[in-house]
């Protein structure tokens, strides 16, 4: 009878694990560029990780670099990262570009108004 709050208390710890944002493969990330990218192998992002927001850099492999989908990132790409903290930003070791609406709350507003702002900027040109 004593086996089953043990069992209780792992599968607690199991699940908490999962939802704080950690896999076996890294950290999971939700990230929206925030510049528009020069430089591919740094790319400028707000990335929220537990729903917690901060400007931060992404950080590309050769692997990553070599990813159609990173070869055509550009400014308010909303995207789904699993990577690693590292002292200059985040390493980016998984990358999937998401629709803005399954970004999680703290990023949606800022998706947003960046794609506002985005068609704004570049709807006068279109003639």
């Amino acid at each position: 009878m004593r086996l089953l709050p043990t069992a209780v208390l792992a599968g607690v710890m199991i699940l908490g694990g999962i939802s704080m944002g950690h896999s076996e493969d890294g950290l999971l990330m939700f990230a929206v560029v925030s510049e528009v990218p020069k430089d591919k192998s740094r790319v400028a992002a707000k990335v929220s990780i537990n729903e917690v927001v901060s400007d931060t850099k992404l950080l590309a492999s050769e692997t990553i670099l070599n990813n159609l989908i990173w070869k055509k990132l550009e400014i308010c790409h909303a995207m789904r990262v699993q990577g690693a903290k590292s002292a200059d930003g985040y390493q980016v070791l998984t990358v999937r570009i998401i629709d803005a609406g399954m970004l999680p709350m703290s990023l949606q507003s800022f998706a947003g108004d960046c794609l506002i702002k985005k068609a704004i900027d570049v709807a006068p040109f279109v003639d």
